[in-house]
Order: C-alpha cells, then sequence, then structure tokens
C-alpha cells in the first residue's frame, strides 16, 4: 500500500496527521475501482483529505484496506460500484457502502473545479467528499438476503454442470466420429437421454450391425420414443454412415463409449436435481414474480436474471448503473476531438450472460421486442449487437419494475402499446 501527499490544489491535509486525529467523527472515504489496484480518499468533516492511498486487489490489499480505514475512524465509504470481492469485504468488516454512479461521479467533478480530465484519486476524493455532503441524498447499499444469495450460487452452479455437459458431449462427438459415425445425428441431441441408452445398448459398430429396422422399431417402443415409425428413417442413417472401428480394439474402445455415457448421465442427473430445487427457491423468493412475468423467462431464466441483479435496490441506484455493468451499453472513450466507442469488456460477465440469454430469446415472444431487434438487423447489426441493444432496453425495463417490486405487464409498458396502436 503506497501512500502519498494530495495534489496542492486540492485541501491541503493534516500535518503529520496521527492515529487519534484520523479517527474523529464524520470522517468518510471514497474507492475508486479498478481491475488491478484501487484509488483510495479519507476525508474529514470539513472534507479536508486526510490520506490517500492505492491498494492492490488482492486479498492482502483489501485486508490492508480495511484496516486502514478502521483506524482512521471511516464508518462510511462511496463506490462507484456495488459487487464484488471489495464491496464484499467492506459490507462484512461493518463499513456502510454507499453506490455512486460512475456518470454521476463525471458530473460531480464539476464541483471541484476539474477539467473532466479522469483522475483515480481525484475521483476517490470526490466520492469520499460527496459521502460528506450528500449522504441524505443516498441510499446505503445492503447485501443480498441469504435466500438470493443461495439462489446465486445454484444457479452458477447448475451453469457449471451445463458447461461441463456441453463439454464432454463435444468429447463424445469426437470419440464416436472414429468409433461409431452412425451414432452422431442420429438422434437431436448428442447428451440427450435417448442418445445415451442408444448407445448404451449398441455401443460398437457389430452391435449396430445386428439391427434391422424392425429391431431398432421394438428397441425404440421399449424406450417409449415418441415416434417408433421413424425407425425406417434412422436406419438408413445407420447404414448409410461411415463404418466404425470393428477390429479387436472395438471392445476395448466401447469402454471409452461407456465412461463417457455414464459421465453425461451423472451430469444430466445432478442438472435436472439443481433445476428442481432452483424451482422450489423461485417459487418462494419475494421477487419471483418480477422475473418470472417477463416474457420468454421461464423458471431458470427469471431465477439466473434474479439471481444475477439480486434484490438490493441501492446496488443500482440508476438504471445506467445497471446496464452498464451488464455490458448492454458500448464503453465510449474521448479525448479531445475525438471519440471511440467500443465493446464494455469491464463488465459482471454473470450478469451479462443472464441478461443476454433472456434478451436473445424474448424477440420471439413479444412483439415490443421484436421491433427493436429487427429494426436493429435491418440497420446492419449482427445478431449479438441487435441482442445488446435488445437488452439494454430491457434493462431499462426491468429496472423500474425491480425498484417498484412489480411484475412486468405489458399494459402499462408505454412503449409496447404505442407499437400496438400503430400495427392496430
Amino acid at each position: 500500500m503506497s501512500v502519498n501527499n494530495i495534489h496542492p490544489s486540492r485541501p491541503a491535509p493534516l500535518s503529520n496527521p496521527g492515529p487519534g486525529d484520523l479517527a474523529r467523527e464524520g470522517v468518510t472515504a471514497g474507492v475508486d475501482w479498478a481491475s488491478t489496484e484501487h484509488a483510495v480518499a479519507v476525508v474529514d468533516q470539513q472534507g479536508v483529505e486526510l490520506r490517500r492511498a492505492t491498494v492492490p486487489h488482492t486479498k492482502a490489499g483489501l485486508s490492508q484496506l480495511v484496516g486502514m480505514l478502521d483506524r482512521a475512524g471511516v464508518r462510511e465509504i462511496g463506490i462507484e460500484r456495488g459487487d464484488g470481492p471489495m464491496v464484499d469485504a467492506l459490507l462484512e468488516a461493518g463499513f456502510v457502502v454507499f453506490v455512486i454512479a460512475p456518470n454521476q461521479v463525471r458530473n460531480l467533478r464539476r464541483r471541484y473545479g476539474a477539467a473532466g480530465n479522469k483522475d483515480d484519486h481525484f475521483d476517490a476524493y470526490v466520492l469520499a467528499d460527496t459521502v460528506r455532503t450528500d449522504r441524505h441524498r443516498l441510499t446505503p447499499l445492503a447485501p443480498d438476503t441469504p435466500p438470493t444469495v443461495t439462489l446465486r450460487m445454484s444457479v452458477r452452479a447448475r451453469q457449471d454442470l451445463v458447461a461441463a455437459r456441453v463439454a464432454m458431449g463435444n468429447q463424445l462427438r469426437a470419440h464416436l466420429a472414429i468409433v461409431l459415425p452412425g451414432a452422431i445425428g442420429l438422434f437431436r441431441d448428442i447428451d440427450s437421454a435417448i442418445t445415451l441408452a442408444f448407445l448404451t445398448r449398441f455401443p460398437t459398430q457389430a452391435k449396430v450391425n445386428w439391427l434391422t429396422p424392425r429391431r431398432l422399431e421394438n428397441w425404440l417402443r421399449s424406450q417409449r420414443y415418441p415416434n417408433p415409425r421413424r425407425a425406417e428413417l434412422l436406419h438408413a442413417h445407420l447404414a448409410g454412415a461411415a463404418r466404425g472401428t470393428t477390429d479387436p480394439q472395438a471392445d476395448t474402445r466401447a469402454h471409452i463409449t461407456a465412461a463417457l455415457v455414464a459421465g453425461l448421465q451423472s451430469l444430466r442427473t445432478q442438472i435436472a436435481a439443481l433445476e428442481d430445487d432452483i424451482g422450489q427457491q423461485l417459487l418462494i423468493h419475494p421477487d419471483a414474480q418480477i422475473f418470472t412475468s417477463l416474457p420468454k423467462a421461464g423458471t431458470m431464466r427469471a431465477a439466473r436474471l434474479l439471481a444475477e441483479i439480486g434484490d438490493c435496490r441501492s446496488r443500482f441506484p440508476t438504471p445506467q448503473a445497471l446496464t452498464s455493468l451488464a455490458g448492454a451499453t458500448p464503453s465510449t472513450r474521448q479525448s479531445g476531438k475525438v471519440t471511440v466507442v467500443g465493446f464494455r469488456w469491464a463488465v459482471d460477465k454473470q450478469l451479462r450472460g443472464a441478461v443476454m440469454d433472456f434478451a436473445g430469446d424474448s424477440h420471439h415472444a413479444n412483439p415490443w421486442a421484436a421491433d427493436l431487434y429487427w429494426k436493429a438487423r435491418h440497420r446492419g447489426k449482427d445478431h449479438s449487437h441487435a441482442t445488446r441493444i435488445l437488452a439494454r432496453a430491457w434493462l431499462l425495463v426491468i429496472w423500474r419494475c425491480w425498484q417498484d417490486h412489480e411484475a412486468y405487464d405489458p399494459a402499462r409498458h408505454r412503449a409496447y402499446q404505442a407499437l400496438q396502436n400503430t400495427v392496430a
């Protein structure tokens, strides 16, 4: 941790302040968040900057920060974002944390005659001084409730298992391309229950060769396949595929097939169990109606949105704070007459994944969403860009519903109604 003298153009600190001087009532702090290190400023009740520091974004650095703030007598802290290890550490240590959105900080710089240039330590000072002067306008950040934290853990665990299932499915597909090509594309999904049952019963080319259309139909009926009369088409697929391994190594390679099939079956079982549990958690969550009311949200998407947005309203005091963290707004950099607008990389990837997954499917069920999406596509935007545009619009709606504790209602959605009236 480095502690330096403040800029001479700002209020001068007390000369050689000691612990007794720092531990006065009304001492506030500001933290300017960054990916690798954080700028920190501590000010007294007159707005005099007592201390500034830079702490690394490590476990040791956060521990040092908490200790320094505690020794300085700080109880209230301003910060630009309301999530992550930094916020968790501050809340756990008992500090009162206020989230002040980046666009608000940008405007607040003018209070101090700043030219608008970005300076991490000055922004930390602005955050600290804003807490001192405007705490009555700010809402303290509260941690998410235990049900939300538990739901988030369950949702993310399911996401990890789904990713593992996809990876193992790809591994199985690559393996079958050598030992049993006919099984690839026989059914819709390589990791579906019917595909795994087929590979369990017919793991080698020799056993597949034994099949006739009638035998295959009988097997499909035993598995309660919804359309066993497709047996002739499925058999033709098997007969037309390249031959798999038939040499003495076939049985040994079948053990690999069996291992991958068993792994996928286990993953499917655990994912299904988690989905049942997530559904039960969502059913009793106070905010469930907000997210289940969204078009095409269903249970898993609603749970994922709720888990990643959380239930702490002060974390996102403005819709812009939510859209920025979700990566639904572009990143704008300006220097002189040059303005560069690009993809926003510094985001909460879990939140972005949840929002983009929802927005990407919502246009199939909501006319307003479909109108926004296709207008973007007609302007030459690709699917990903159009989805981000739609996600930004949805987040403005979701934020309002979330803040008001109300379900989404198309009848009250003015843009939706305006579109409906135009079509009518």
